[in-house]
């Protein structure tokens, strides 16, 4: 047996891992890498063939060391009281010689490719590639709809302060930034205010020399090969601020890309309180605000899509020569919408698409087989490739991290409102995002979709009432350029009825819109690493085995909104499963074996019927969101205290004799979010001393048993973080902690039975936004808003409030609110005063309220939206 022992060759995982690790970011983050369509000569075309056979080594690679490590874990998984025979020990070395050799040779292949591609430099042809990229952008100057803007900007630059003034206009790419500065630059009211005025193209990859040499090229009407003013910076810098001393000049620069050109430029362009100004285009936020160190005075133009009646008037300009009210063809009007619809406000795609479809015959058939077919247009037609062009710029700027991010939107339907918490959650178990130490992976995932938001690649769908992202989405153009890219990478595909070409594919993420039992039997499974469903038939049984089955070595399985009603007993088999998500499913209960998933990070139970959660759960280590639906953890007591990563926990119903369950919860040190059920009254001293050891706790919600029950929460201490705070319980009088609570930015009490208004220890709640007073939550007559109170409050709802017969707000109270909401109050007559004087108030919502109530509200000045 030794003998054998000692013929397994040596191996080192982790430099192995490390390794592949730098060769997947040299894959998708080095600018050398020649993927462009465009790339055609010999070349480059050998080029992309060699980093096609890198990815599918890397894929390969990757492939071995998983199959090593379930090897591995199966060994140990052996049960400690079965006897092991001498023939399963040998086989187990035989097998583990023959993958560590497997492993040493794959790497030796992987090594070797890398090696040779990455010898060579693409940065000249990035260069040349992006030069290229601008003279088809450029050409684009039809505008519609942006004549307010360019007389407010104007006015920026003419009208203001003596001192220095910096005006960015940020917007996403193709969105006209350059064209609406290009206005602006031409316009009479610029060009006779300013003594020097000029326009600088910064391309991604400038020089602060060759920018500073190109200015003194210009001030002194100098050709552009005349020999340079200096090499060294600092004499250059002192050469453009002697000149611009007594002058008012303005300067446009098109394109920033780095919050470092503010670095370079900065000190260059001399205060000198004379009106003079710098003007900037950028896709990043970013540069944008970074420009607040250089001067104290910052403006900054948000660009907005165009609204569909002005992306019509755009479209038929390039398409028929004419305007939107002039006499077009009204078959057309229709399919025209579409077009827009898929452009979704964009200027450039609209008149690019227009300018093709000028070309085409102006019949409704012809123009719908074109916008079905606009994916491969985009691709395929040489008019149409700066559309591409222009989001793949953008792309090829971001670090290899934000590039995986990027490409995952991919992985989810066209339209698609991604929730964030949802993609953070998947980024996370992908492992794109990378530790930092006293951060948790889910602060800097937020980060990294800021940075993408910042950027104008990814747009935000819905925000939270804390202005934090609820929903985003990507354009549908920049999905195209996406989708492209993920073929070129094998990065992951969204697979429907009619993709049956999948069997010899290379794929390493799915997303599945089909149940088609024969498609999924052609997917070569051993690559897969996530799988996705998004569709609405049910999945049938014998396809779910399939899945449990072929794919072993997942990290991510999604069957969110799937109607899924069974799960095999081999489960447990997936075990690099980090991500499992059964949430709104027909699901009802989980296998034992589910206990074997160690590596297990996102367990998501909600809107399921499983009610029961499997002991064996308290083995997850690294689990660190527990999400279920009124689910009960009885049979973890005792153990979930161990489950030290968990930072969400969900939905738990806490039973009769849960005393000692809410003692363990003190011991989650990392807890961020804590949602409890049917909490009975002789629990509430323990449940206070467990929230006092949750020092990272920022969502909190308990709810009693019954309406009747109550919880004595006063012992809880000041819990600093918290920011999120509902309590269905009797509480009979207001803990004196609440009024403390600096973060909170929500409360909602239903059932407190307060006898004294709430509003007077809780109006100076600093940063509260939403107020919630719920059933049976006030048992008195009056409520009163004082003047001053309540200042950032945004969200108010007064519901079920039996006895209420008053509401007094004083003028000054509640000043922004933006949205009041009165339910089932039927002693309360007449709308409160003042109510008229709030300018900021948009919406007024009234449901089961008493006639004279809604007689009171007519003559309400007009318009005042209403949900009556």
């Amino acid at each position: 047996m030794e003998v054998i022992a000692n013929m397994v060759p040596p191996i080192e995982i982790e430099k192995i891992k490390e390794k592949l690790e730098n060769i997947q970011h040299f894959i998708h983050g080095s600018n050398r890498l020649v993927i462009a369509e465009e790339d055609n000569t010999q070349g480059r075309i050998k080029k992309r063939s060699a980093i096609k056979q890198l990815i599918e080594a890397a894929f390969a690679m990757e492939d071995v060391i998983d199959e090593y490590m379930i090897h591995e874990e199966q060994q140990t998984d052996h049960d400690p009281g079965c006897e092991v025979l001498a023939c399963d020990i040998i086989m187990y070395y035989i097998k583990t010689i023959i993958l560590r050799r497997r492993i040493n040779h794959q790497y030796g292949e992987l090594n070797s490719l890398f090696h040779e591609i990455s010898k060579g430099d693409g940065s000249q042809i990035q260069s040349s590639s992006e030069q290229n990229i601008r003279v088809r952008v450029d050409k684009v100057d039809v505008v519609v709809g942006f004549d307010d803007s360019i007389a407010k900007l104007v006015d920026w630059l003419v009208i203001g302060e003596a001192e220095r003034t910096i005006i960015s206009v940020v917007g996403m790419a193709g969105i006209g930034k350059t064209t609406l500065a290009k206005k602006v630059f031409d316009s009479p009211r610029t060009i006779q205010h300013f003594d020097c005025l000029e326009w600088f193209t910064v391309s991604a990859s400038y020089t602060i020399e060759e920018l500073l040499r190109d200015m003194l090229r210009r001030f002194y009407k100098k050709p552009s090969n005349s020999p340079p003013f200096a090499t060294d910076r600092s004499l250059l810098i002192d050469k453009v601020r002697n000149y611009l001393r007594l002058k008012r000049y303005v300067f446009f620069f098109d394109d920033v890309w780095s919050t470092h050109f503010w670095d370079d430029i900065g000190d260059a362009l001399v205060d000198n309180r004379n009106g003079s100004r710098i003007f900037i285009t950028t896709r990043s936020k970013n540069v944008a605000f970074y420009s607040e160190r250089y001067s104290h005075f910052v403006t900054v133009h948000e660009m907005q899509p165009l609204p569909p009646k002005q992306s019509m008037e755009l479209l038929y300009l390039k398409a028929f020569q004419y305007g939107y009210k002039e006499n077009y063809p009204k078959n057309l009007e229709d399919i025209s919408y579409e077009i827009v619809r898929k452009c979704k406000g964009l200027p450039l795609a609209i008149v690019t698409i227009g300018s093709v479809l000028s070309g085409k015959p102006k019949t409704a058939f012809e123009w719908k087989r074109f916008s079905q077919n606009l994916g491969s247009e985009l691709e395929e037609n040489p008019h149409l490739h700066g559309i591409g062009d222009i989001f793949s710029l953008s792309y090829d700027d971001l670090p290899s991290h934000l590039k995986l991010c990027l490409l995952y939107f991919a992985i989810y339907p066209q339209d698609y409102e991604v929730k964030s918490k949802r993609l953070i959650r998947h980024w996370i178990a992908e492992g794109f995002v990378k530790a930092k130490p006293e951060r948790t992976l889910e602060d800097l995932a937020e980060e990294y979709l800021q940075e993408l938001i910042n950027r104008s690649l990814v747009q935000v769908s819905s925000l939270s009432l804390g202005g934090k992202v609820k929903g985003c989405c990507v354009h549908n153009l920049l999905r195209e350029m996406i989708l492209r890219k993920v073929e070129d990478f094998n990065f992951c595909k969204f697979i429907c009825e009619d993709d049956w070409y999948l069997k010899t594919a290379i794929i390493r993420r799915l997303s599945i819109a089909t149940t088609s039992n024969d498609l999924i039997q052609n997917i070569e499974s051993s690559h897969v690493r996530s799988l996705l469903f998004f569709m609405e038939e049910e999945l049938h049984e014998y396809l779910v085995k399939i899945i449990f089955t072929k794919f072993k070595l997942l990290k991510v399985l999604d069957f969110e909104n799937s109607r899924l009603f069974y799960v095999p007993g081999n489960l447990g088999d997936l075990i690099h499963l980090t991500y499992l998500s059964f949430r709104n499913t027909e699901l009802e209960s989980l296998p034992k074996t589910i206990g074997k998933l160690h590596n297990l990070e996102t367990l998501d139970l909600r809107q399921t019927n499983v009610n029961e959660i499997p002991k064996e759960i308290s083995k997850f280590r690294k689990l660190r969101h527990l999400l279920g639906n009124k689910m009960s953890l009885s049979h973890l007591k005792g153990g979930i205290g161990d489950m030290e990563s968990l930072q969400t926990l969900s939905e738990v119903k806490i039973d009769e004799d849960g005393i000692e369950l809410i003692i363990e919860l003190g011991k989650l040190k990392q807890l961020r979010k804590l949602s409890l059920l049917d909490v009975r009254e002789e629990q509430g001293i323990s449940l206070c001393n467990s929230i006092n050891k949750m020092s990272h706790l920022e969502v909190l919600y308990i709810k009693a048993k019954s309406e009747d029950v109550a919880i004595d929460l006063s012992f809880v201490s000041h819990p600093t973080m918290l920011r999120k705070l509902r309590l269905h319980a009797k509480l009979n009088k207001l803990p004196e902690w609440i009024p403390k609570l600096e973060n909170l930015i929500e409360l909602s009490l239903a059932c407190s039975r307060l006898a004294n208004d709430p509003l007077e220890p809780l109006q100076s709640l600093p940063n509260l936004l939403l107020l919630n007073l719920a059933i049976h939550s006030y048992e008195g007559e009056s409520l009163h808003f004082k003047k001053g109170g309540f200042l950032k409050l945004k969200e108010l709802g007064v519901k079920y409030l039996y006895n209420l017969n008053s509401i007094i707000i004083e003028k000054g109270a509640l000043a922004s609110l933006k949205e009041l909401t009165f339910m089932n109050i039927p002693n309360l007559k007449r709308v409160p005063s003042n109510i008229d004087n709030w300018k900021n108030l948009e919406v007024l919502n009234t449901h089961f309220m008493p006639k004279e109530f809604e007689k009171s509200i007519a003559p309400l000045p007009k318009p005042l939206p209403s949900g009556i």
